[in-house]
């Protein structure tokens, strides 16, 4: 995807990338909120299908173009299963019982798997400070999930399927690594959540039945929160820090996600901090900064200018 020459650098495009980042890591409280409630699938096919009626308005009224070609909306459409049905799905069904700080530590290992995988898909170099940041950073979730043994809070069976979650969300990546589509990014955001309420909405009726969801005021707020602050707000702030050259800036911040997601865990949901928490998120923290701070060929595995947005 072309960016712009137009750049913002300096503390407002530092101050909006930390806020996309804080953004992306506030969402694992109203998804844990909503997964609870015992149907994850559904709620994620009204989420996304909510979100992608909204975006294609917009798309009209701001006479965007759509995708021109057959192969472009298969592309999409395909990024759309990888990036939020696989992914999210994976995410909110590990939900039901994992706790959101959990779900947050799992989802900043997305940087390392980027650069584990690097070698062997983009030819991209595993040096020694990038074997030392995943060794790290890996070792910080163990930490972490031995933090909780013995409690609901991280089963491996959930950290698992929250693994799973990240490992869709890198395959997406890659595949718009090699592919770079040149779609308009609003167009391309409004087909992919669209896709992926089509994919997830007979999977939500074969496993989870007739919908059962009660417009509680909980229900409302969460829901109300990811469809807007995350669906049209995060993306509009996306595509802002993507056009002014600062997207790339986002990558080397993902080291706070697992601390904004435990303090929000802890601060909304009344979720345990342990003291062996600190031992894995400086551990992850590191991991994260040595892997960023690697030397990168000229054209860098995780430039979130190579990738369309992502959902959580």
């Amino acid at each position: 995807m072309t960016t712009p020459n137009l750049r913002a650098h300096g503390p407002a495009g530092t101050a909006l990338a930390l806020l996309y980042v804080f953004l992306w890591s506030s969402a694992f409280v109203p998804s844990r909120i909503l997964s609870r409630l015992g149907q994850p699938l559904w709620v994620l096919t009204v989420r996304f299908a909510l979100a992608s009626a909204l975006l294609a308005l917009a798309v009209v009224l701001l006479r965007r173009p759509w995708p021109s070609t057959r192969g472009a909306w298969l592309q999409i459409a395909g990024y759309g299963l990888l990036a939020n049905a696989s992914y999210l799905g994976c995410t909110y069904e590990a939900l039901r019982h994992l706790s959101s700080g959990m779900g947050a530590i799992i989802a900043s290992t997305n940087p390392l798997l980027l650069a584990l995988v690097a070698p062997a898909v983009l030819q991209e170099p595993l040096t020694p400070r990038k074997i030392a940041g995943l060794l790290l950073g890996f070792g910080g979730v163990l930490v972490a999930m031995a933090a909780r043994a013995g409690t609901q809070a991280a089963r491996p069976a959930d950290v698992l399927l929250a693994f799973l979650g990240v490992v869709a969300l890198v395959g997406s990546t890659l595949v718009f690594k090699r592919l770079r589509p040149a779609e308009d990014l609003l167009a391309a955001n409004t087909l992919q959540l669209g896709a992926a309420s089509v994919v997830l909405l007979p999977l939500a009726v074969l496993l989870e039945g007739a919908p059962r969801l009660h417009p509680t005021a909980e229900f409302l707020g969460s829901l109300t929160y990811l469809v807007l602050v995350m669906s049209l707000g995060a993306s509009f702030l996306w595509f802002w820090l993507l056009r002014h050259g600062e997207a790339s800036r986002v990558s080397a911040y993902y080291f706070l996600t697992p601390i904004f997601g435990l303090g929000l865990g802890a601060l909304l949901l009344g979720e345990s901090v342990r003291p062996l928490d600190g031992v894995g998120l400086a551990a992850v923290a590191l991991g994260i900064v040595l892997v960023q701070s690697s030397r990168q060929p000229a054209r860098p595995l995780a430039d979130p200018g190579d990738r369309l947005p992502v959902e959580d």
